[in-house]
């Protein structure tokens, strides 16, 4: 009892007074980092679930170090059979050397922070804060004449690879051995097992905050603007610390740093134009190997000459919250890299920002000189964090990605084969017939089966000559090592030029080989294929996938399990929470991501809604206007009946919601149909038959219909194109565009409102604020399951089956469907959620579908089954949005 009444009283330093749902979600969250244990939160987006990260994690951190100062030094120092009066001094010199580095450190961020302001004005009228590094404005074209540099060096025999490799090729962190070493002198080495300077700063304490995207990262270090907290050290150990200096103005300010990819903060235009990752990521490595020319390396790369900057770029970069934009304008500004210099700023902060796959991915980690051990690790959004894991670890190639490379390859041979010895010839020898191997394959399913997709058997993609002979762990790294992709890449675009510029023997290079400015070499995406092939099997699995174009077919490695990529995080941090918005169904991430941890290790909270429960209407609708069942299955929800049934249910429902209306549809396809069906189909006649008008247009007629489509050129669940459909369609390019007329449509007619048709999983499900008006009601269309006669469906539920019973015995099958199940209520809870935004908010949520009444209810957020109401038909639920909406503002 004393410690909940401690848990009360306990001070969050929240900018403004807590809700009792924040307090519940900061106690909690308090506790869990306090504990070291893994916990999974849910708190409904409209709560401050940001704020209460924030305040809960900085303010147990602030407390951490303060009992570190006063307390952890003594663990740390001496030897028992010291006498007392020694280890007592020795405590005390270590923990004033550790105020000293502290209080400077203050110090120096105060007098920059002072500057920044006093220099506002100059920065505001344009005015470079520093000098730019000098930059040779003569560099050498990076596609010289000399086809030399297309030749493969010499490679060593397997027993010397590993020597050879220090000297020439990038290590694990992304960095080329020359400039690790160079690192490694300015005192930030990239390899946390090296033994650090004395002089460096100490591995604070600190905690890795992460999220989808850089916008939700910016969201997040705005709110971190709003708080304040007590310092850590009191302003005696300050002035003790520095010899008695004024300390008055000195405050310990939050010190934050926010992490990106190259993409993100590279700064060296040439290498940004190249827009993909994977291209800069290259193009970065290469401007950075011993044989490339001191005019045609990268100019903003740290050097031993640029070390009091890199300093002068980590000193700003904490003394205020910047976001990446910021850090990339600082690079700027200093004339140093921001993606390298950044690292030196990870140790004496206490908050990092990154997205999610810098955190994830454990070369990611490495490349940015992350070490996760003993910190604490927050990952926001983790509705999708399993999604995720298994997108970063999987990986695809198609067959003309596939014949491709090999044409391009039989180019390069073509004029280098008399030139390449020894184990280069092995080698490449051995990526013809690996490539021919995989053509192969794809083109035998490609003819001679009506499948549409398949599991594929390893054995079977290397049934080629001598294929079954090939070490591909020692093929991947020779790949690596030599970067053939990039000379044979090279060399196509070489020969293309010149063919364009002698304009004979006129485009079969050119038209057929030759890649789009910026791309990714094609063997080199094909590398990536590689290091699946290497995978465990019982991780993953191959299959095949026939495309919609004619003759297109690919190859897909899809991750099944991504409890070994994320076991090590929780094993090297000091606690890991996950906290989502709707992270309901939980059991998933216990069985399926966290199944090695003692159930005592995890603990769970779902959060209730900040709103009273009079503001929220969740309500099953299991009869249509017809007064037939709404059975939305995939087997009969195509059937007039019911498509007509679903248009009188939206018109009638349109006339009784006021404002924005948001219908969420299981597909796209299924969208298309409705739209079309609609369009077609009659409502109701006049007697005379004359006035008929179609029910699309007599819902148009209530309120203005907007309507999210697919991008060609992309699947169903990434990011699609938005055209906002009127009698005339007017079609518009982006999400952003949508909404801003959307939300335009119902600021000036607020009496009728709008319709927004979506589809679950689409852009519009998830990270969109439909706040007050912009959506009063949400219908949900049927339950959007996934395809269970799928091959990559069908592999995932059996090896959940046989991982959770006996050869998947009925435990196992349950367990199966009960992912199943759970895969589906992910998304729609991701759906429902983007009604309530705030306390003050206020929204019907409508589930249209026989089986929203029975026990699939159970997998919903608690804060809407707390509000559910039983099944019901069309007409008393038309009635009861009267009454809901009856006297709200």
């Amino acid at each position: 009892m004393a410690e909940n009444e401690d848990q009360e009283e306990r001070d969050f330093h929240h900018p403004f007074h807590p809700y009792e749902v924040q307090k519940q979600l900061m106690n909690a969250l308090y506790e869990c980092i306090e504990a070291g244990k893994v916990g999974i939160f849910e708190s409904p987006t409209g709560k401050g679930k940001s704020l209460s990260i924030i305040c809960a994690s900085l303010t147990w951190l602030r407390d951490y170090k303060r009992k570190s100062l006063e307390e952890g030094i003594a663990a740390e120092v001496g030897d028992e059979d010291e006498p007392e009066w020694i280890l007592e001094h020795a405590r005390q010199e270590k923990k004033q050397a550790m105020l000293r580095q502290r209080a400077e450190l203050e110090k120096r961020l105060a007098l920059i922070r002072a500057k920044e302001k006093r220099a506002k004005e100059r920065f505001e009228r344009g005015e470079p804060r520093y000098k730019r590094q000098k930059t040779d404005t003569h560099q050498q074209d990076e596609d010289n004449t000399d086809e030399a540099r297309f030749i493969l060096d010499d490679y060593e025999s397997d027993n010397d690879v590993q020597e050879k490799s220090k000297a020439i090729i990038a290590t694990d962190s992304g960095l080329f051995a020359e400039t690790q070493a160079l690192m490694d002198k300015l005192g930030y080495p990239v390899d946390l097992t090296l033994t650090q300077k004395e002089d460096e700063y100490d591995d604070e304490m600190k905690i890795f905050y992460c999220s989808r995207t850089h916008s939700q990262l910016t969201q997040f270090a705005n709110e971190l603007k709003r708080v304040k907290l007590p310092p850590a050290m009191s302003a005696n150990h300050l002035g003790d610390s520095l010899n008695g200096q004024n300390v008055e103005t000195l405050e310990e300010g939050l010190k934050h740093l926010t992490l990106g990819s190259r993409k993100n903060l590279c700064i060296n235009a040439k290498v940004r134009k190249l827009q993909s990752a994977t291209a800069i990521n290259e193009r970065c490595l290469e401007l950075q190997q011993p044989g490339t020319s001191a005019q045609c390396k990268c100019q903003y790369l740290p050097t031993k000459e640029t070390e009091a900057v890199v300093n002068d770029f980590r000193d700003h970069a904490i003394a205020k919250i910047r976001d990446i934009e910021d850090l990339g304008v600082l690079g700027k500004e200093l004339g140093i890299c921001p993606y390298y210099a950044s690292r030196q700023a990870i140790k004496p902060c206490e908050i990092v920002t990154l997205p999610y796959p810098l955190i994830l991915q454990k070369s990611a980690r490495e490349a940015l000189a992350i070490s996760l051990k003993g910190h604490v690790v927050i990952i926001d959004e983790a509705h999708n964090l399993m999604d995720a894991i298994a997108g970063i670890h999987s990986i695809s190639v198609t067959l003309s990605q596939l014949q491709r490379s090999r044409e391009q390859l039989g180019i390069y041979l073509q004029k280098f084969r008399n030139k390449l010895k020894g184990k280069n010839r092995v080698y490449v020898t051995q990526i013809v017939r690996l490539l021919d191997s995989l053509i192969g394959y794809l083109q035998t399913k490609n003819e001679g089966w009506r499948e549409a997709e398949g599991l594929v058997q390893i054995g079977d993609l290397m049934a080629g000559k001598g294929v079954d002979q090939i070490n591909l762990f020692k093929l991947s790294h020779y790949l690596y090592e030599s970067k053939l992709a990039r000379k044979v890449d090279g060399y196509i675009i070489h020969i293309d030029k010149e063919r364009k510029t002698s304009s004979s023997n006129s485009g079969t290079i050119q038209n057929t080989l030759s890649r789009s400015k910026g791309s990714v070499p094609v063997l080199t995406h094909i590398q990536g294929f590689l290091l699946a092939l290497m995978n465990p099997s019982a991780e993953g699995r191959f299959f095949f996938s026939k495309e919609q174009e004619p003759g297109g077919i690919s190859l897909k490695y899809m991750l099944l399990d991504p409890t070994f990529h994320f076991k090590d995080i929780v094993q090297e941090a000091r606690a890991v929470i996950l906290v989502g918005g709707t992270m309901s169904p939980m059991s998933d991430y216990e069985q399926h991501l966290l199944s090695y941890l003692d159930p005592s290790r995890i603990m769970t909270l779902s959060c209730g809604h900040v709103i009273p429960p009079t503001n929220l209407l969740a309500w099953p609708v299991v009869q249509g206007p017809s007064g037939a069942a709404f059975d939305f299955t995939f087997e009969k929800r195509n059937s007039e009946k019911m498509i007509l049934d679903l248009g009188i249910t939206v018109l009638n429902f349109a006339q009784h919601v006021p404002s924005g209306m948001v219908v969420f549809f299981p597909s796209y396809a299924y969208l298309d149909t409705c739209v079309a069906a609609w369009k077609r189909l009659h409502s109701r006649n006049t007697s005379s038959g004359i006035h008929s008008v179609s029910l699309w247009n007599e819902i148009q007629g209530i309120k203005p219909i907007f309507l999210e489509q697919r991008s060609n050129s992309q699947p169903s669940t990434s990011a699609s194109s938005i055209s906002y459909k009127k009698p005339t369609p007017a079609p518009l390019s982006t999400t952003d565009s949508v909404l801003a007329a959307y939300s335009q449509t119902i600021a000036t007619k607020t009496t009728t409102g709008a319709i927004l048709l979506a589809v679950i999983g689409g852009t519009l499900s998830e990270g969109i604020n439909f706040s007050d008006a912009l959506c009063r009601a949400v219908l949900i269309v049927g339950l959007p399951f996934p395809n269970p006669h799928s091959a990559e469906w069908k592999t995932k539920m059996q090896y959940i089956s046989s991982k959770a019973g006996p050869e998947g015995g009925k435990g196992g099958k349950a367990a199966a469907q009960d992912f199943y199940e759970n895969a589906c209520m992910r998304a729609v809870n991701q759906c429902v959620g983007r009604a309530i935004r705030h306390h003050g908010d206020y929204a019907a949520i409508l589930m249209l579908d026989r089986r929203y009444g029975g026990r699939i209810q159970t997998k919903l957020p608690g804060w809407i089954r707390s509000s559910m109401r039983p099944g019901a038909g069309f007409e008393e639920v038309k009635r009861g949005l009267d009454g809901f909406f009856e006297g709200k503002k």
